[in-house]
């Protein structure tokens, strides 16, 4: 048997065992079995590190550090994590089953992890003040941007590190300090994360870590009275649950959510390219992806062809070890996820749906592997295409009119990500312009870059991550009121 590790939380750039004294498992989802103990935070290793990073914004050096020199800090945030791009991308496929060949390189230089670091470094000294034309003589109003303080960011177990850079970076650039919590289910790329950025020598309690449960951890550090806003991903139940403890203090809380995501394909479609696109939306994370294009809707005169080429090109997909650099699949990140997948795909054959392609035979002694699977003819007030699966499951649907696809894609309470795959690129723009998503992919599906902001509409949440728009949601702004003749009247006088 493996020796496990044990690991411990990160507060004031120091470590420190948890108050309770208590651990919990952390599960290598690739066979199965534990590797890494980690510690079950509570309310009072919650408020060590809200103290040493309100601390850190107040009384240490952060609080008053020009945006230049915290540009020159983020940029050297992005070395070091790139100098240890290896180190990080075993840790968090040991812990999450993420495929190596992809999370690696991903943190190495010039990949786009790294540079939200020079991205948002260029911006801490670029948010400029404004001059507001008020039509009052000698005075002059003029806004600031500025920092909440104390951030608490609550991250997902799907792409720990990803998620994370999407928040960090911003975050640090707008002057805040931070405590983090990374999911029960993956904390130790997080916290491995921590390790390395002693190297980059932040002051302390800028950088903070609690791990732990939502009840135990979580909750504690939103209600946190010294915790000024709050970025959240994950489920849209955790979510409702998080703004409502936010809301008893009005606190600010950006949230990315879930989704059910449709892709569209419209019968004058390039059917290699949308065949490809659709199986590139959703199967290589496994379905693990918040925007992942779950809901097939296809024009009913090509959708016998469509599934047919789709089901064959699938299949093919190679699932298996994460560390294999041929694996094309990895597991299912975590055994509760896995069993909850499972008992949708059975729950979704027994409410007599066709079953084209069953990922179920993929499922080994060792492991938590599902692979693709496809279920045609599912009408779209069924549970499989509007409750998020999360796993790579998809549901088809045949349309006949245009009308009736843009009905069928924005009929659910999801807003996160839709696809368009037509080659009349017109009719694809006026679409796109009536679907409810933050994000519309045309001939392609699942690019990002840190320029361009994401975020839902309807219940996918509302606050955008990346761009300009991610990192004004770490900032308030301040009105200014200058007078330049100074002189008030008696308010009681003659």
């Amino acid at each position: 048997m493996t020796e496990l590790k044990t690991f411990q939380y990160f507060v004031h750039n120091e470590w420190h065992d948890p108050a309770s004294g208590k651990y919990f498992d952390s599960e290598n989802p690739t066979i199965g079995e534990v590797w890494a103990q980690v510690p079950d935070c509570n309310q009072d290793d919650v408020n060590r590190a809200v103290a040493a990073a309100k601390a850190a914004f107040y009384d240490g050096p952060w609080g008053k550090m020009l945006p230049a020199e915290r540009g020159r800090i983020l940029r050297r945030i992005g070395e070091v994590i790139s100098k240890h791009a290896d180190r990080l991308g075993a840790v968090e496929t040991r812990d999450n089953g993420k495929l190596a060949k992809n999370i690696t390189p991903s943190l190495k230089p010039d990949a786009w992890q790294v540079d939200s670091w020079s991205y948002y470094a260029g911006m801490c000294d670029k948010f400029e003040g404004s001059l507001v034309p008020a039509e009052m003589r000698d005075m002059h109003n003029y806004l600031k941007w500025e920092p909440f303080g104390v951030c608490g960011l609550i991250l997902p177990w799907n792409s720990p590190i990803g998620t994370l850079i999407c928040k960090l970076a911003p975050c640090l650039a707008a002057g805040n300090t931070v405590v983090m919590k990374p999911s029960e289910h993956s904390s130790c790329s997080t916290l491995e994360l921590m390790d390395v950025l002693l190297e980059a020598d932040l002051p302390p309690g800028v950088l903070n870590v609690v791990t732990g449960f939502g009840p135990t951890t979580g909750e504690p550090l939103i209600d946190h009275p010294d915790v000024r806003m709050v970025s959240f991903t994950g489920g849209t139940a955790g979510g409702r649950a998080a703004a409502g403890i936010a809301s008893r203090q009005v606190k600010p809380i950006i949230m990315e959510l879930g989704g059910k995501s449709p892709q569209i394909v419209l019968p004058d479609a390039d059917l290699g390219l949308a065949v490809h696109g659709v199986a590139s939306g959703i199967f290589p994370a496994g379905g693990q992806s918040c925007i992942s294009g779950s809901r097939l809707l296809v024009h009913d005169s090509i959708i016998d062809e469509f599934t047919e080429r789709l089901v064959d090109v699938v299949k093919k997909a190679r699932v298996g070890d994460p560390n294999d650099p041929q694996t094309q699949i990895g597991p299912m990140a975590n055994r509760l996820h896995y069993e909850s997948v499972l008992s949708r795909i059975e729950a979704a054959e027994k409410a007599g749906h066709k079953l084209l392609l069953d990922g179920r035979s993929a499922c080994r002694d060792k492991g938590y592997y599902i692979g693709p699977t496809i279920f045609a003819g599912v009408s779209n007030d069924a549970d499989l295409a509007q409750n998020e699966i999360f796993g790579p499951v998809v549901s088809t649907e045949a349309w006949s009119d245009e009308e009736a696809a843009i009905q069928i894609a924005n009929d659910t309470v999801y807003g996160l990500a839709a696809g368009i795959w037509s080659c009349d690129i017109g009719r694809a723009m006026r679409m796109a312009d009536r679907i409810e998503a933050g994000t519309v992919y045309i001939n392609n599906y699942f690019n990002a870059a840190t320029q361009s902001p994401v975020g839902g509409f309807k219940q996918s949440g509302y606050g955008r991550e990346n761009g300009f728009e991610g990192m004004r949601c770490f900032m308030q702004t301040k009105s200014v009121w200058l007078s330049t003749n100074p002189s008030q009247p008696d308010p009681f006088g003659e």
